[in-house]
């Protein structure tokens, strides 16, 4: 759990793989961070937007496009090659923090990113039977790092 309060700690995320397909993954997470009030960023190197129903957020290509990385945490929701890109380029930019969803690594990319970041949450573990997911473990996360967040319509 400090990994996931440390995760939380930060006063941005960010969200690797964000998607417009309403059944990805990519935008349940996306959408996840909205209906909580806080400040997301979706990446998405072929999408210039991201459109809930409730509101468009503007994407950036990859971490490094990020407005302040090194203030960010990131939810990777691509395929283990990606991810491991993904990851060598947060590393290179400052991120402190990922959350690997579920499918989005193996053990290369867990190698990686346990040895280059001060947080991660990845694997076993966590409330549903697929390890450690945002949508699942999300709300005891913001609650155990004592974060104020309010709900919102999606």
């Amino acid at each position: 759990m400090e990994a996931v309060k440390r995760f939380f700690s930060s006063p941005r995320f960010a969200v690797a793989g964000a998607s417009n397909d309403t059944n990805k993954f990519g935008y349940k997470i996306l959408a996840w961070y909205h209906q909580h009030s806080l400040p997301v960023t979706p990446l998405n190197p072929r999408a210039a937007q991201i459109s809930l129903p409730s509101r468009a957020y503007d994407t950036v290509p990859s971490p490094a496009s990020l407005s302040s990385p090194t203030q960010t945490s990131l939810s990777v929701v691509t395929p283990p090659p990606v991810t491991l890109q993904v990851l060598q380029e947060a590393h290179s930019v400052g991120i402190p923090a990922v959350w690997l969803q579920p499918g989005t690594f193996d053990d290369r990319v867990l190698g990686f990113a346990r040895e280059h970041f001060e947080a991660v949450i990845a694997g076993d573990g966590g409330q549903g039977g697929e390890g450690w997911c945002v949508l699942v473990d999300g709300d005891d996360g913001l609650n155990a790092a004592g974060v104020q967040w309010t709900s919102q319509r999606l």
